[in-house]
C-alpha cells in the first residue's frame, strides 16, 4: 500500500506491486523496511533537487539494492552489490524492461556503496545512494524535516536496535566472500605512506549518525 509522503508515494502499477511482492517474501522485515525508506528519501531527494526521473526505475533499485545479501541471491565471488543488481536485471527482463532501464538500474544498485560517484550520473543511480545514505548514514538528515522523517519511519519503521542489526546484516551477508569487499584502493595507498593516517569506518559513521536507534 503507497503511503505519500510530501507529494512521494510508491508507484501504482503492476510492476511496482511485483517488486514489493518479492522483495516482501524475499528479504527479512529489517530489509524490507529499509529499503522502502530508502526509496521515499530517495525521492524526496529528488522532489527537493527538481530532477526528472522514472519513479518505477527508482523503486526497483532502491527494493533490490540489499537482495545480494540474501542467501537466494548471493553468489560465492561477486559483490553483494553486484549479485544485487544481477537480481534486479533478471526481474526486469522478465517483465520487458527496456535494455537501457535495465542498465540504469544495474548501475544503481551496483554503485550505491561507492561513495563520490554516483550523484555525477543519472538520476536513479544518485537518488538511490542518496536514499542509502540518509537512512544508514544520516549524512543528509538535516535536509529533511522532522515531519518527513517521521512520516516515512512511521510508514516503514525502523527497528530499535537498526544500527547494529544492520551493521549484523551485512556482515552475514558478506561474511563467506571477505575477498569481495577490497574496495578504495586509494586509502591503502595513504596509510602506506602516511603511518598516522586513519581511514574512515563505515560502522562508525553508522553508530555516530543522528538516526535513533
Amino acid at each position: 500500500m503507497a503511503h505519500p509522503i510530501d507529494g512521494v508515494a510508491i508507484p501504482d502499477s503492476a510492476l511496482a506491486r511485483a517488486v514489493t511482492e518479492l522483495v516482501r517474501d524475499t528479504e527479512s522485515p529489517l530489509l524490507f523496511h529499509h529499503s522502502s525508506r530508502v526509496y521515499y528519501f530517495g525521492a524526496l531527494t529528488g522532489k527537493r533537487r527538481d530532477l526528472t526521473y522514472d519513479p518505477e526505475l527508482l523503486y526497483v533499485g532502491a527494493m533490490f539494492h540489499d537482495m545480494g545479501l540474501t542467501p537466494q541471491h548471493s553468489s560465492a565471488t561477486e559483490r553483494f552489490e553486484v549479485d544485487g543488481a544481477n537480481a534486479a536485471r533478471d526481474f526486469l527482463r522478465g517483465h520487458g524492461i527496456a535494455q537501457a532501464d535495465i542498465d540504469t538500474v544495474w548501475a544503481a544498485i551496483a554503485l550505491h556503496t561507492t561513495r563520490g560517484i554516483p550523484q555525477h550520473m543519472h538520476p536513479v543511480i544518485a537518488l538511490v545512494t542518496a536514499g542509502v545514505e540518509m537512512d544508514v548514514l544520516g549524512l543528509t538528515y538535516a535536509a529533511y524535516s522532522d515531519a518527513a522523517r517521521e512520516a516515512v519511519v512511521r510508514a516503514h519503521p525502523r527497528s530499535p536496535h537498526f544500527k547494529e542489526d544492520i551493521i549484523q546484516t551485512f556482515y552475514e551477508g558478506i561474511r563467506h566472500k571477505p575477498d569481495t569487499t577490497f574496495g578504495n584502493v586509494k586509502a591503502d595507498v595513504i596509510a602506506d605512506k602516511e603511518p598516522h593516517f586513519h581511514a574512515g569506518n563505515f560502522c562508525r559513521v553508522i553508530r555516530d549518525s543522528p538516526w535513533r536507534g
